[in-house]
Protein backbone atom coordinates (compact mmCIF):
# COMPACT_ATOMS: atom_id res chain seq x y z
CA UNK A 1 0.00 0.00 0.00
CA UNK A 2 1.61 3.79 -0.95
CA UNK A 3 1.98 6.04 1.41
CA UNK A 4 -0.77 8.84 0.99
CA UNK A 5 0.46 11.33 3.77
CA UNK A 6 2.57 13.43 0.94
CA UNK A 7 0.02 13.94 -1.12
CA UNK A 8 -1.42 17.58 -1.07
CA UNK A 9 -4.95 16.14 -1.72
CA UNK A 10 -4.46 14.43 2.06
CA UNK A 11 -2.73 17.03 3.75
CA UNK A 12 -4.95 19.19 6.39
CA UNK A 13 -6.11 22.49 5.60
CA UNK A 14 -5.80 24.88 8.62
CA UNK A 15 -8.42 26.85 7.53
CA UNK A 16 -11.42 25.12 7.71
CA UNK A 17 -9.71 23.88 10.95
CA UNK A 18 -13.01 23.64 13.88
CA UNK A 19 -15.48 23.80 11.30
CA UNK A 20 -17.58 21.46 12.81
CA UNK A 21 -18.31 24.45 15.71
CA UNK A 22 -19.54 27.00 12.90
CA UNK A 23 -22.83 28.01 11.82
CA UNK A 24 -24.10 26.61 8.50
CA UNK A 25 -23.85 29.90 7.09
CA UNK A 26 -19.80 30.35 8.51
CA UNK A 27 -19.38 26.76 7.02
CA UNK A 28 -20.39 28.09 4.30
CA UNK A 29 -18.65 30.84 3.86
CA UNK A 30 -15.67 28.80 4.13
CA UNK A 31 -16.50 25.89 1.20
CA UNK A 32 -16.95 29.07 -0.76
CA UNK A 33 -14.00 30.89 -0.39
CA UNK A 34 -11.72 27.38 -0.81
CA UNK A 35 -13.52 27.06 -4.23
CA UNK A 36 -12.89 30.68 -5.36
CA UNK A 37 -9.34 28.92 -5.35
CA UNK A 38 -9.34 26.66 -8.20
CA UNK A 39 -10.48 28.76 -11.37
CA UNK A 40 -7.27 30.91 -10.48
CA UNK A 41 -4.67 27.98 -9.64
CA UNK A 42 -6.16 26.16 -13.52
CA UNK A 43 -5.50 29.95 -15.20
CA UNK A 44 -2.15 28.70 -14.00
CA UNK A 45 -1.88 26.17 -16.13
CA UNK A 46 -3.93 27.47 -19.43
CA UNK A 47 -0.38 26.68 -21.54
CA UNK A 48 -0.32 22.91 -20.33
CA UNK A 49 -3.93 22.37 -21.49
CA UNK A 50 -3.80 24.21 -24.33
CA UNK A 51 -1.24 21.61 -25.51
CA UNK A 52 -3.45 18.88 -24.29
CA UNK A 53 -6.23 20.86 -26.74
CA UNK A 54 -4.32 20.55 -29.37
CA UNK A 55 -3.85 16.82 -28.81
CA UNK A 56 -7.50 16.04 -28.36
CA UNK A 57 -8.18 18.05 -31.96
CA UNK A 58 -5.34 16.37 -33.68
CA UNK A 59 -7.12 13.61 -32.55
CA UNK A 60 -10.60 13.40 -33.25
CA UNK A 61 -9.70 15.63 -36.43
CA UNK A 62 -8.17 12.45 -38.37
CA UNK A 63 -11.13 10.01 -36.73
CA UNK A 64 -9.76 8.95 -33.46
CA UNK A 65 -12.01 8.73 -30.05
CA UNK A 66 -11.21 10.60 -26.66
CA UNK A 67 -11.88 8.59 -23.47
CA UNK A 68 -11.32 9.33 -20.29
CA UNK A 69 -10.40 6.91 -17.32
CA UNK A 70 -10.91 7.55 -14.20
CA UNK A 71 -12.26 5.78 -10.50
CA UNK A 72 -14.63 7.31 -8.19
CA UNK A 73 -15.43 10.78 -9.08
CA UNK A 74 -12.53 11.58 -11.12
CA UNK A 75 -14.56 8.63 -13.12
CA UNK A 76 -17.99 10.23 -12.50
CA UNK A 77 -16.93 13.51 -13.52
CA UNK A 78 -15.17 12.23 -16.93
CA UNK A 79 -18.75 10.39 -17.91
CA UNK A 80 -20.45 13.84 -17.35
CA UNK A 81 -18.23 15.27 -19.67
CA UNK A 82 -18.32 12.50 -22.36
CA UNK A 83 -22.43 11.78 -22.25
CA UNK A 84 -22.73 15.71 -22.74
CA UNK A 85 -21.16 15.48 -26.10
CA UNK A 86 -23.56 13.86 -28.40
CA UNK A 87 -26.31 16.27 -27.49
CA UNK A 88 -24.29 19.71 -27.07
CA UNK A 89 -22.10 19.29 -30.27
CA UNK A 90 -23.65 16.66 -32.18
CA UNK A 91 -21.05 14.45 -32.26
CA UNK A 92 -21.32 10.40 -32.25
CA UNK A 93 -21.62 8.41 -29.00
CA UNK A 94 -18.13 7.18 -29.46
CA UNK A 95 -16.08 10.39 -30.28
CA UNK A 96 -15.80 10.81 -26.91
CA UNK A 97 -16.09 7.68 -24.04
CA UNK A 98 -15.55 7.62 -20.50
CA UNK A 99 -14.36 4.43 -18.77
CA UNK A 100 -14.97 4.22 -14.68
CA UNK A 101 -13.54 1.65 -12.10
CA UNK A 102 -16.31 -0.59 -11.41
CA UNK A 103 -18.21 -0.10 -14.28
CA UNK A 104 -21.37 0.93 -14.71
CA UNK A 105 -23.04 0.20 -11.62
CA UNK A 106 -20.36 2.73 -9.99
CA UNK A 107 -21.46 5.46 -11.28
CA UNK A 108 -24.55 5.06 -9.34
CA UNK A 109 -23.09 3.56 -6.15
CA UNK A 110 -19.23 3.77 -4.91
CA UNK A 111 -17.56 0.50 -5.58
CA UNK A 112 -14.44 0.93 -3.45
CA UNK A 113 -12.30 -1.55 -3.57
CA UNK A 114 -12.66 -1.05 -7.78
CA UNK A 115 -9.91 1.30 -8.21
CA UNK A 116 -7.10 -1.10 -6.58
CA UNK A 117 -6.88 -3.21 -9.87
CA UNK A 118 -4.89 -2.45 -12.36
CA UNK A 119 -5.07 -5.44 -14.62
CA UNK A 120 -8.83 -4.40 -14.45
CA UNK A 121 -7.68 -0.81 -16.07
CA UNK A 122 -5.59 -2.48 -18.23
CA UNK A 123 -8.19 -5.30 -19.27
CA UNK A 124 -10.78 -2.21 -20.04
CA UNK A 125 -8.71 -0.18 -22.20
CA UNK A 126 -7.89 -3.56 -23.89
CA UNK A 127 -11.44 -4.23 -24.50
CA UNK A 128 -12.09 -0.39 -25.95
CA UNK A 129 -9.76 -1.75 -28.88
CA UNK A 130 -8.01 1.58 -29.48
CA UNK A 131 -6.74 3.07 -32.49
CA UNK A 132 -3.37 4.97 -32.94
CA UNK A 133 -5.27 7.89 -33.31
CA UNK A 134 -6.85 7.66 -30.10
CA UNK A 135 -5.91 9.94 -26.95
CA UNK A 136 -6.62 8.36 -23.38
CA UNK A 137 -6.79 10.80 -21.02
CA UNK A 138 -6.20 9.24 -17.28
CA UNK A 139 -8.15 11.07 -14.09
CA UNK A 140 -7.33 10.75 -10.39
CA UNK A 141 -6.62 13.14 -7.97
CA UNK A 142 -4.09 11.59 -6.00
CA UNK A 143 -2.57 10.59 -9.06
CA UNK A 144 -1.63 7.09 -7.72
CA UNK A 145 -5.70 4.92 -8.69
CA UNK A 146 -3.73 1.55 -9.34
CA UNK A 147 -7.15 1.56 -12.21
CA UNK A 148 -6.10 4.53 -14.07
CA UNK A 149 -2.77 3.67 -14.03
CA UNK A 150 -3.14 0.20 -15.70
CA UNK A 151 -4.85 1.76 -18.08
CA UNK A 152 -3.02 4.58 -18.92
CA UNK A 153 0.25 2.18 -19.19
CA UNK A 154 -1.39 0.02 -21.48
CA UNK A 155 -2.71 2.64 -23.70
CA UNK A 156 0.88 4.20 -23.70
CA UNK A 157 2.61 0.66 -24.54
CA UNK A 158 -0.02 0.55 -27.65
CA UNK A 159 1.39 3.64 -28.85
CA UNK A 160 -2.09 5.53 -28.29
CA UNK A 161 -1.20 9.51 -26.89
CA UNK A 162 -1.70 9.67 -23.41
CA UNK A 163 -2.61 12.71 -20.37
CA UNK A 164 -2.47 12.42 -16.62
CA UNK A 165 -4.18 14.39 -14.92
CA UNK A 166 -3.77 14.73 -11.38
CA UNK A 167 -4.30 17.06 -8.54
CA UNK A 168 -0.63 16.02 -7.28
CA UNK A 169 2.41 17.05 -9.01
CA UNK A 170 4.06 13.87 -7.02
CA UNK A 171 1.82 11.70 -9.07
CA UNK A 172 2.53 7.78 -10.29
CA UNK A 173 0.28 8.44 -13.02
CA UNK A 174 3.12 10.85 -14.52
CA UNK A 175 5.03 7.99 -15.71
CA UNK A 176 2.75 7.09 -18.36
CA UNK A 177 1.77 10.69 -19.51
CA UNK A 178 2.61 12.02 -22.74
CA UNK A 179 1.20 15.22 -21.74
CA UNK A 180 0.77 16.32 -17.71
CA UNK A 181 -2.02 18.37 -16.04
CA UNK A 182 -1.04 18.52 -12.26
CA UNK A 183 -3.25 21.05 -11.29
CA UNK A 184 -2.54 21.17 -6.86
CA UNK A 185 -5.56 22.83 -5.76
CA UNK A 186 -4.45 22.52 -1.98
CA UNK A 187 -6.07 20.63 1.47
CA UNK A 188 -9.61 20.26 0.48
CA UNK A 189 -12.09 21.96 3.52
CA UNK A 190 -13.03 17.96 4.45
CA UNK A 191 -9.61 16.14 4.73
CA UNK A 192 -9.54 14.00 1.89
CA UNK A 193 -12.65 14.55 0.33
CA UNK A 194 -11.16 15.22 -2.90
CA UNK A 195 -14.84 15.67 -4.36
CA UNK A 196 -14.90 18.90 -3.27
CA UNK A 197 -12.00 21.13 -4.95
CA UNK A 198 -9.96 18.37 -6.80
CA UNK A 199 -13.32 17.42 -8.16
CA UNK A 200 -14.53 20.92 -9.21
CA UNK A 201 -11.19 21.16 -10.93
CA UNK A 202 -11.37 17.88 -13.21
CA UNK A 203 -14.96 19.29 -13.90
CA UNK A 204 -13.61 22.61 -15.47
CA UNK A 205 -10.58 21.53 -17.05
CA UNK A 206 -12.52 18.70 -18.77
CA UNK A 207 -15.12 21.39 -19.82
CA UNK A 208 -12.65 23.61 -20.98
CA UNK A 209 -10.87 20.68 -23.21
CA UNK A 210 -14.04 19.39 -24.85
CA UNK A 211 -14.95 22.61 -25.18
CA UNK A 212 -12.79 24.03 -26.91
CA UNK A 213 -11.94 21.67 -29.05
CA UNK A 214 -15.43 21.52 -30.47
CA UNK A 215 -14.90 25.06 -31.26
CA UNK A 216 -11.82 24.18 -32.79
CA UNK A 217 -13.70 21.76 -34.75
CA UNK A 218 -16.38 24.33 -36.23
CA UNK A 219 -19.16 23.36 -34.11
CA UNK A 220 -19.53 27.09 -32.87
CA UNK A 221 -20.33 30.03 -34.65
CA UNK A 222 -19.72 33.06 -33.05
CA UNK A 223 -20.33 31.76 -29.87
CA UNK A 224 -23.41 29.85 -30.91
CA UNK A 225 -24.15 25.66 -30.58
CA UNK A 226 -24.79 25.41 -34.06
CA UNK A 227 -24.58 21.46 -33.84
CA UNK A 228 -27.37 21.49 -31.39
CA UNK A 229 -29.71 18.30 -32.09
CA UNK A 230 -33.12 19.13 -31.98
CA UNK A 231 -34.19 16.35 -29.81
CA UNK A 232 -36.78 17.66 -27.73
CA UNK A 233 -39.78 21.20 -27.00
CA UNK A 234 -36.76 23.27 -25.51
CA UNK A 235 -33.61 22.42 -27.93
CA UNK A 236 -36.23 23.02 -31.03
CA UNK A 237 -36.87 26.53 -29.99
CA UNK A 238 -32.78 27.52 -28.86
CA UNK A 239 -32.27 25.83 -32.36
CA UNK A 240 -34.45 28.38 -33.34
CA UNK A 241 -32.92 31.35 -30.84
CA UNK A 242 -29.73 30.48 -32.31
CA UNK A 243 -30.91 30.48 -36.32
CA UNK A 244 -32.40 34.12 -35.39
CA UNK A 245 -29.14 35.25 -33.90
CA UNK A 246 -26.77 33.36 -36.31
CA UNK A 247 -28.67 35.23 -39.22
CA UNK A 248 -30.53 38.28 -37.90
CA UNK A 249 -34.01 36.83 -39.06
CA UNK A 250 -37.06 36.88 -37.74
CA UNK A 251 -38.52 34.21 -35.30
CA UNK A 252 -40.96 33.36 -38.42
CA UNK A 253 -38.46 33.35 -40.80
CA UNK A 254 -36.20 31.29 -38.40
CA UNK A 255 -38.95 28.68 -38.20
CA UNK A 256 -38.92 28.62 -41.78
CA UNK A 257 -35.20 27.99 -42.35
CA UNK A 258 -35.27 25.18 -39.60
CA UNK A 259 -38.04 23.21 -41.78
CA UNK A 260 -35.92 23.60 -44.75
CA UNK A 261 -33.07 22.55 -43.30
CA UNK A 262 -34.39 19.57 -42.27
CA UNK A 263 -33.90 20.96 -38.44
CA UNK A 264 -30.25 21.60 -38.79
CA UNK A 265 -29.05 25.20 -37.56
CA UNK A 266 -25.81 25.13 -39.03
CA UNK A 267 -27.07 24.46 -42.49
CA UNK A 268 -30.08 27.04 -41.80
CA UNK A 269 -27.58 29.15 -41.13
CA UNK A 270 -26.04 29.34 -43.88
CA UNK A 271 -29.12 29.15 -46.05
CA UNK A 272 -30.28 32.26 -44.35
CA UNK A 273 -26.73 33.93 -44.97
CA UNK A 274 -26.07 33.00 -48.30
CA UNK A 275 -29.95 32.31 -49.72
CA UNK A 276 -28.73 29.27 -50.64
CA UNK A 277 -30.24 25.68 -51.14
CA UNK A 278 -30.02 23.15 -48.45
CA UNK A 279 -27.79 21.11 -51.00
CA UNK A 280 -25.23 23.95 -51.43
CA UNK A 281 -25.29 24.68 -47.81
CA UNK A 282 -24.34 21.45 -46.99
CA UNK A 283 -21.94 21.44 -50.05
CA UNK A 284 -20.14 24.49 -48.74
CA UNK A 285 -19.65 23.20 -45.15
CA UNK A 286 -18.23 19.81 -46.55
CA UNK A 287 -15.69 22.13 -48.50
CA UNK A 288 -14.91 24.19 -45.58
CA UNK A 289 -14.61 21.27 -42.92
CA UNK A 290 -17.60 22.35 -41.37
CA UNK A 291 -16.71 26.34 -40.65
CA UNK A 292 -19.44 28.28 -41.25
CA UNK A 293 -17.59 31.71 -41.06
CA UNK A 294 -15.18 29.65 -43.81
CA UNK A 295 -17.79 28.98 -46.01
CA UNK A 296 -20.00 32.40 -45.80
CA UNK A 297 -16.65 34.60 -46.47
CA UNK A 298 -16.15 32.40 -49.17
CA UNK A 299 -19.52 32.72 -50.42
CA UNK A 300 -19.12 36.69 -50.02
CA UNK A 301 -15.61 36.88 -51.88
CA UNK A 302 -17.18 35.13 -54.83
CA UNK A 303 -20.11 37.41 -54.76
CA UNK A 304 -18.29 40.17 -54.91
CA UNK A 305 -15.81 39.38 -57.32
CA UNK A 306 -18.35 38.86 -59.82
Amino acid sequence: MDDIRELVTEQRNVLSDGIDRKTPLEILGIINKEDQKVPNIIEQHLPEIEKVVKAVVNSLSNKGRLFYVGAGTSGRIGILDASECPPTYGTPPEMVQALIAGGKGAVFQAVEGAEDNEEVGKKDIDDASLKQEDIVIGITASGRAPYVIGALREARKQGVTTVSFTCNKKAKLNDYGDYLLNIEVGPEVVMGSTRMKAGTAQKLVLNMITTTSMIQLGKVYGNLMVDLQPLNQKLVQRCLRIIEHGTGCTEAEASDLFDKALGNPKVAIIMGQCNVSRETALQMLEEKEDFIYLAVEEHNARKQAR
